[in-house]
């Protein structure tokens, strides 16, 4: 994986230095080509994702075309789309890789063929990005595995729920959980499963954990999709008031089950920033200005709790720039 320098942006102060803006505007009319290769097109993830992109689009005067498969599985798709888009004139690709190492040479033909590589949220095994824009995601992990310890069983068994094992990200912060859990006496890691990103599967999933391991008392969903799931299984095994649920990212319905009590913790990350970020990248590699670009930047993340999610931090996180 990517060693670098870490640039931390924190996810509300950034707010502000997006409304007013950092880097110089454009001053020509031309339109510069940027493709956005997301891994979905379907979550609240993405689409806030997708909110960012198209503001720095309008901002920086830049054609902005988004795209994605329909599951976070299918990277063949993917690097289809990345050829497409390459045949099609795009100038600079802002990719979320499904697969790291499988989307590798897709980019690598990409640069080959003069498109720069800006990676955002879930990044890739080349050496052809200019900088990746995205979540620490092992201290993603490490806050998901604190957000647990604040369960009061004496001792915690604990079913991690994570999506593609061939996705940098999920890998990452199951690491960050496993790394922290590891030196406690009071925890053990009983089993981890992987699950299409999707609602249904890890509901399933989830579900068939709970049943063969009925030890289980704390879950952590490394997703916004698995941790639908996840929580619908614990409804549905009216598991509510035993099991303690993590889970990552927002949505009307985990956020509801935030309030009910299904989930009790959601690791928030500020997706809006990657989109924005990602094409404002693209537009300064494109104007000359690709020397004031940092290898990595961190866009950070927030822990929401029923205790603080009617604080004015929480609500930025949640549901900011909607």
């Amino acid at each position: 994986m990517r060693q670098s320098k870490r640039i931390a942006l924190g996810a509300f102060a950034l707010a502000l230095t997006l409304l007013t803006g950092c880097a110089d505007r454009p001053a020509a009319a031309e339109k510069h080509r940027v493709t956005l290769v997301a891994k979905s097109t379907n979550t609240e993830f993405w689409k806030t994702v997708f909110a960012g992109a198209e503001a720095a689009a309008a901002e920086y005067n830049l054609d902005l075309f988004i795209i994605g498969p329909e599951t976070e599985e299918d990277y063949a798709t993917q690097n289809q789309m990345v050829a497409q888009a390459v045949a099609d004139g795009t100038e600079v690709l802002v990719f979320s890789a499904i697969d790291y190492e499988k989307n590798a040479s897709a980019i690598n033909d990409a640069a080959a063929a003069g498109v720069k590589i800006v990676t955002i949220d879930s990044d890739v095994h080349s050496d052809a990005t200019s900088t990746y824009i995205g979540t620490d995601n092992y201290a993603a992990g490490q806050q998901a595995a604190a957000a647990a310890l604040k369960c009061e069983y004496p001792h915690l068994y604990v079913g991690l729920v994570n999506y593609d094992i061939n996705s940098a990200n999920g890998q990452e912060r199951e690491t960050g959980v496993r790394d922290t859990f590891a030196p406690l006496d009071n925890v053990t890691v009983v089993e981890s499963i992987n699950v299409a990103a999707a609602a249904q599967p890890a509901q399933a999933g989830t579900a068939a954990l709970l049943k063969a391991n009925p030890e289980i008392n704390v879950l952590i969903a490394f997703n916004e999709p698995v941790s639908v799931g996840a929580a619908r299984a614990v409804t549905e095994l009216k598991q509510e008031d035993r099991i303690w649920l993590v889970g990552f990212d927002s949505n009307v319905e985990t956020v509801d089950n935030l309030q009910t009590g299904v989930v009790n913790a959601l690791i928030v990350q500020n997706s809006y920033a990657m989109g924005y970020l990602g094409v404002e990248s693209a537009y300064r590699l494109l104007t000359g200005q690709s020397g004031v670009l940092q290898p990595t930047v961190d866009t950070s993340t927030f822990i929401v709790t029923q205790e603080n999610l009617f604080t004015a931090d929480s609500q930025k996180a949640l549901f900011a720039f909607e």
